[in-house]
């Protein structure tokens, strides 16, 4: 398999178990916050929801691509770190606008139509999560960061 594809696919299967993760803890606190106001529980599900993304996320890409930034010296090849992160926070960061976006809106409507709080929830992750994959998938793809193998 081609290096390039299997990185995106590395990459997509740590973005889906992270938003597994956050799937998850974010329909509980929803529902824990389930009798707050549907703005406040929206926000604080949205807030709970990037904390838990964010941080599984960050730790299944650190171990996948720990040997991708060591030169043959061992040392850490900050050259290549630094403008692969440029890339791949640029790439998460106009997904993460129009899913934060969307998340919170959908959310807040399924709340003011009576859904119950985790329902709310996890039907707003799951559009907001379709909407995110394939903004991230473009983005990455015009930066180039899996482009000649870097």
């Amino acid at each position: 398999m081609k290096k390039t594809y299997k990185d995106y696919i590395i990459l997509n299967k740590n973005l889906i178990i992270a938003f597994l993760v956050a799937i998850t803890i974010s329909a509980i606190v929803a529902q824990i916050l389930s009798e707050k106001e549907n703005y406040i529980n929206s926000s604080l599900t949205v807030v709970v929801d990037f904390i838990v993304f964010y941080s599984t996320f960050s730790a299944l890409f650190i171990l996948d691509n720990r040997k991708k930034y060591r030169l043959d010296s061992e040392k850490l090849d900050t050259q290549r770190l630094k403008k692969d992160l440029i890339k791949i926070i640029s790439s998460l960061g106009v997904a993460e606008i129009v899913y934060t976006t969307t998340r919170w809106f959908l959310q807040f409507h399924f709340l003011n139509l009576d859904y119950e709080a985790y329902q709310a929830s996890i039907i707003a992750h799951i559009v907001s999560t379709a909407l995110y994959m394939i903004v991230v998938n473009v983005s990455v793809k015009i930066t180039r960061l899996y482009k000649n193998g870097t």
